[in-house]
């Protein structure tokens, strides 16, 4: 366990763009913190800038000149003199050189140390801690692949058809294969290595039992650092396209509350055994009763608007609170999930073709109602652009019931305006209609299978 430092956090550099730049800044201000936004030359009018205290550009358009620029904003931090670094998600949020850096320069870094974060950004590392943790894991080779074809085929055959291989380094959706039979297999592993080498500059794969319909269910968890550790129930987030979240929802569908006690206290003491600190996401394959540990997202996730909605509890306030050495005030028998919340990622591409549609704004309307929340950083006269994520806004609802929830996200994509550009909500409307996820409880593979049918 880590000694308690207490850093007071007076000033917050947030290294990221869009919709979660904005979020922060909204906690940090409620807070009494000042912000500083650093962005590159094409978002220039991003929301959340002119919010901001102050503001620096790190560099051009293109990500690895900018907000994947550590000396960029290492410096920019030090120009303005911040107490922290906030990183959002995506881009520097899962880089452990960045929070190890960004804690030798004298800052404190919103998030995990970079000694956990390798360990659990390290697939087969981190279900090795996860077992040892006592959390459920998918049976698999428990360590990287050698090169020994037949050592290979045997694993296989005891860990049993079909399998999947698995860069130790990948994420979302890449370096992954499945295969049905031994003579696929050894292709298999040596494509999926070549495929993670040249995308992750790392070429370990390992091999795990392939499940066939399952849910992807995830715990959201929050731990000071300082041996206290609480979990905040579960979203599903099952509702996926080429392994790119579409709809979330909170809490699941036929997760009781003793599951939901048994697998969340795991998790919670998992936090506590690796020196866990703020804000993070174990995240399991489900399916016949059973959850099966897959990774840890060592930062805030996109969905956790659900979260918040049902717990009532701030999560970007929780991790500005754990990153200034507070303790955790918040105990387990406060946490308590009421009603149900639903949010649809709102992006701006094709919603037949899923080509992405960079461009102007040039009509805006937010929906709005009760238990209607929109995290968006675009407005009229906004403009898109072509070189990040085509994610521009987060729709959430909240209800007292599920069908609630849904009527209320129809209304609320009814009422959404954006012109100017392609987005995605017509075919969340037609996911909110669909019998099958009005029914719930479907696995992963039922929006391309049932709805798109792909």
């Amino acid at each position: 366990m880590n000694l308690p430092v207490v850093r007071p956090i007076k000033r917050v550099l947030i290294a990221n763009r869009g919709e979660i730049a904005l979020r922060i800044q909204r906690a940090c201000t409620q807070l009494g913190i000042e912000t500083v936004a650093v962005y590159s030359s094409a978002d220039k009018d991003l929301l959340h800038i002119k919010q901001a205290n102050a503001s620096l550009c790190i560099g051009k358009p293109a990500a690895s000149e900018s907000y994947l620029n550590i000396a960029a904003i290492l410096a920019a931090a030090s120009a303005a003199k911040v107490d922290a670094i906030h990183p959002g998600y995506g881009f520097l949020s899962e880089n452990a050189d960045f929070a190890e850096q960004v804690e030798a320069c004298g800052f404190s870094f919103i998030g995990p140390t970079a000694k956990v974060i390798r360990l659990m950004g390290d697939k087969v590392s981190a279900i090795a801690a996860m077992k040892k943790a006592g959390v459920p894991t998918v049976p698999g080779s428990d360590g990287m692949l050698s090169n020994d074809e037949q050592l290979n085929k045997r694993l296989a055959i005891e860990i049993g058809y079909p399998v999947i291989i698995k860069a130790t380094a990948g994420g979302g959706g890449r370096g992954m294969r499945v295969v049905h039979d031994e003579s696929k297999l050894i292709q298999a592993i040596e494509l999926t290595q070549a495929e993670a080498k040249a995308a992750f500059a790392n070429g370990d794969v390992y091999m795990e039992k392939y499940l066939q319909t399952p849910r992807h269910i995830e715990i959201q968890i929050l731990c000071d650092g300082q041996g206290r550790a609480i979990h905040l129930g579960e979203r599903d987030c099952s509702m996926q396209r080429k392994h790119q979240k579409v709809v979330e929802e909170a809490p699941a569908l036929g997760i009781d509350a003793d599951t939901r006690r048994e697998i969340g206290t795991l998790c919670a003491k998992a936090c506590v055994d690796i020196d866990y600190r703020g804000a993070g996401t174990f995240e399991f394959l489900y399916e016949a009763g059973h959850f099966y540990f897959i990774e840890m997202n060592t930062r805030i996730q996109v969905e956790h608007p659900i979260t918040e909605m049902v717990t009532d509890v701030d999560l970007i306030q929780a991790q500005l609170e754990i990153a200034a050495g507070k303790p955790l005030t918040i105990r387990q028998e406060d946490i308590s999930l009421n009603g149900h919340s639903i949010e649809c990622r709102i992006n701006a591409e094709d919603p037949h073709a899923f080509i992405p549609s960079p461009g102007t704004v040039k009509a805006f309307h937010a929906p709005g109602g009760i238990g209607v929340r929109w995290d968006s950083h675009i407005y009229s006269g906004y403009t898109v652009p072509p070189y990040y994520d085509s994610m521009i806004g987060k729709l959430i609802t909240w209800g007292s019931t599920r069908n609630q929830a849904i009527a209320r996200m129809q209304t609320a994509l009814n009422e959404l305006t954006i012109e100017g550009i392609a987005t995605n909500v017509p075919l969340l409307q037609q996911i909110l209609k669909d019998e099958g996820f009005r029914e719930g409880g479907q696995s992963i593979h039922y929006l391309e299978e049932k709805v798109l049918g792909a």
